[in-house]
């Protein structure tokens, strides 16, 4: 018996994707124009996460304006993925950033496991 297919979407008060630190970021960081990188490290706070992060809520202050390397379209673009792979991409990058910034052991990584298996729209 097959799995069913995993569905990205964006975990809700997770904010792995805000840890932004370069020293910790350094391929993402290394695919983006030069006026991207000039945004990009502009938003790293001195605690290497996005000044945009409300850490205490967990969300991010500019989710409807954020920049185009913050979207799950914008990275698979960023990296040249092709149209019928950003989802696993997607999937992909979520579970080495949370792992990295929650564990690999850690309720958000759970949580978006789960929401991974149920059939959804994306948030991108």
């Amino acid at each position: 018996m097959s799995r069913p297919p995993l569905h990205w979407s964006c975990l809700n008060h997770c904010g792995a994707c805000c840890r932004l630190a370069p020293a910790e970021r350094q391929e993402a960081l290394q695919a983006l124009s030069d006026e991207q990188q000039t945004i990009y490290l502009e938003m790293v706070g001195e605690d290497g996460w996005c000044r945009h992060f409300d850490q205490g809520g967990r969300r991010c202050k500019i989710y409807e304006q954020r920049p185009d390397f913050c979207r799950v379209s914008g990275l698979a673009d960023l990296f040249a993925v092709a149209t019928e792979e950003v989802n696993d991409f997607a999937i992909d990058c979520c579970r080495q950033q949370i792992r990295s910034v929650h564990g690999g052991r850690s309720l958000e990584l759970r949580k978006f496991e789960r929401l991974i298996r149920s059939p959804q729209n994306s948030d991108d």
